[in-house]
């Protein structure tokens, strides 16, 4: 990863809290706020493990860190996960996302969500998330499921299968029952 997307990353999850790209509110955020604080840190761990001269350095620093803040907040989001851009992560607690999931830019996550894996069957693998996806409160997304573009999963839902583009999915199993998607849900995206 090169420092500019570094940048972009940290500064577009920044701009989904609050609107501004600013240092005052940089430094606020990222001493103050849980979630973009462990946002900040993960992204800072990526991008230290593939600069070569900083990864035998800075970046064990970085790592531990992370992991104070994973005990911490009740977030284990490893670095190595392909997160995309502005990332907000609502509320802290119980959040645990697989490292070979994928997730699209502007993805809002909630307290108790899980991402993970599945070991066997026809669904293993992991979830693949698009873009513009609001995930509520306890809601579980196993195996290797599509969740489409624009996508609002409610509380405590169980997705176990693929959603299409702008569909609300709630229940256990889920189930689409509009397709309004997540408009309303997924703020402040205009940070290109």
């Amino acid at each position: 990863m090169r420092f500019g997307q570094y940048l972009f990353l940290i500064k577009s999850d920044l701009y989904r809290y609050t609107g501004h790209t600013d240092i005052t509110t940089f430094l606020r955020y990222a001493l103050l706020v849980p979630g973009y604080k462990y946002s900040f840190c993960m992204r800072s761990c990526a991008y230290l493990f593939t600069h070569p001269l900083l990864k035998f350095g800075v970046y064990h620093l970085a790592k531990l860190m992370l992991t104070k803040y994973m005990y911490k907040y009740g977030i284990d989001i490893p670095f190595s996960a392909n997160i995309g851009s502005g990332f907000y992560i609502g509320h802290f607690g119980g959040i645990i996302v697989n490292e070979t999931a994928v997730i699209g830019i502007n993805c809002n996550i909630s307290q108790g969500v899980t991402i993970g894996t599945v070991s066997r069957g026809e669904k293993k693998g992991c979830p693949i998330l698009g873009d513009n996806v609001y995930i509520g409160a306890g809601a579980k997304i196993l195996g290797k499921v599509r969740i489409g573009n624009n996508v609002a999963i409610g509380a405590n839902c169980v997705v176990v299968d693929d959603v299409p583009d702008n569909a609300v999915v709630v229940g256990i199993p889920g189930k689409v029952i509009s397709y309004k998607g997540s408009e309303g849900y997924i703020n402040k995206t205009d940070y290109r």
